[in-house]
């Protein structure tokens, strides 16, 4: 049999997109997608909150405040043809500290530079008619965040894929990558495979599949957990949507927050702690490999160093519901410690550099015959079409399909 024309390794929802997309632009190419576990989905996609983002914080003009807008469109014009639930929900950034105010002032500014539509800055009695029970001194609110599920949608990319006379092969890790004359031998759970050209969209292990093929770079990948409680089902009203706080400038990540999910389950969190194991969903989940990786990279320790005292502040929250439900209250005074149950958890595939800084930014790499999405944390489940379709233009383009 004549080899692949593309191999794609991932089957989360980036990877699926990058699929889809490729086949409605190629419809003959003969496409494998290779993904290491019995389902789709199951890593970052299916664990993660179910947040539409808008393309609030991020810098205008960078992949992810482009992308976000324009992935957002596309999941909500899928869902629409697909049956997919999906709510406008809204948003509101809260601040409840007067030196948080500037910062919040700042975020404005950066919505209006990235596009968005509707944001208004309301004062305590209009977040209060927006959510009751949420208190604050001023707060954002962004109309055009919302909720759906995104492994659904992510399953639907498959069965397109299949519908369009794409492969995909569960229980099918790649372990290896050797180079021929005419393309790459994949050597994987399921078989060897041949294929003519690569995309690797293996989010948790993008920097070891980059590494396969020789292009490792100067980037690793660093997983952090976060953990959520969720509100008991009689204490759901606390919250009508979405509240965040005001991004900590010495922390690199959103902080907790609540988020009324498309089923009507509210959750709180995450927090952001190291993992022990890149697909470490529990606090007791343990890899040697991934730690030892983890802590022999010198970026992790050039990291840790300026945000020691903040990462220990998350890892006391991480074990103390009380400190956590502390944290919750000072968006909603009214939320009780036996009002919350402990649960789910998502990690986070977050790439760092050598220099101990966090790659902001999503974040592509380049070989001969091969394209990595080396970089693509949240948003990237809202931004999957739009990152998609930019692979699929690429891998076009360079590969001459």
């Amino acid at each position: 049999m004549r080899p692949y024309d593309v191999a794609i390794i991932g089957g989360g929802i980036v990877g699926l997109a990058t699929a889809r997309q490729l086949l409605l632009l190629r419809p003959d190419l003969k496409l494998v997608l290779l993904e290491k576990d019995p389902r789709l989905a199951s890593q970052q996609t299916g664990h993660n909150s179910g947040v539409l983002h808008s393309g609030l914080y991020y810098r205008p003009g960078s992949l992810k405040s482009r992308l976000t807008r324009s992935g957002r469109a596309d999941v909500e014009q899928y869902a629409l043809e697909k049956g997919i639930p999906f709510r406008r929900t809204g948003k509101l950034v809260v601040a409840v500290e007067t030196q948080e105010l500037p910062r919040l002032a700042d975020l404005r500014t950066r919505a209006q530079g990235n596009g968005l539509q509707g944001v208004e800055e309301l004062g305590p009695e209009r977040i209060r008619d927006v959510e009751p029970n949420v208190r604050g001194l001023r707060a954002l609110w962004v109309p055009e965040t919302g909720v759906i599920d995104f492994e659904r949608v992510a399953l639907a990319y498959g069965d397109d894929i299949r519908a369009a006379g794409g492969e995909i092969r569960l229980c099918s890790e790649v372990t290896a990558i050797r180079r021929r004359s005419q393309g790459f031998l994949l050597i994987a759970a399921s078989g060897e495979v041949e294929a003519r050209r690569v995309i690797a969209c293996a989010g948790l292990g993008s920097d070891r599949v980059a590494a396969m093929t020789g292009s490792a770079g100067n980037q690793r990948i660093v997983p952090f957990r976060g953990d959520y409680y969720h509100l008991r089902r009689d204490a759901r009203e606390l919250i009508r949507g979405l509240v965040y706080p005001v991004p900590d400038p010495t922390f690199p990540f959103l902080g907790v927050h609540f988020t009324r999910r498309v089923d009507g389950a509210v959750w709180a969190g995450p927090n952001a702690v190291l993992a022990w194991a890149r697909e470490g969903y529990r606090r007791t989940d343990f890899s040697v490999r991934d730690l030892v990786g983890t802590v022999t990279f010198p970026g992790f320790w050039r990291l840790a160093a300026p945000y020691l005292r903040t990462g220990l502040a998350e890892m006391w929250r991480d074990y103390s519901k009380g400190a956590f439900v502390r944290a919750l209250q000072r968006y909603v005074p009214e939320l009780r410690a036996d009002e919350l149950r402990f649960g789910p958890s998502g990690v986070r595939a977050q790439s760092l550099a050598a220099d101990g800084s966090l790659v902001d930014d999503f974040s592509l790499g380049e070989a001969p015959g091969v394209i990595h999405v080396r970089n693509a944390p949240s948003p990237a489940a809202t931004a999957a079409p739009a990152i998609g379709r930019m692979l699929a233009e690429r891998a076009i383009e360079r590969f001459e399909l």
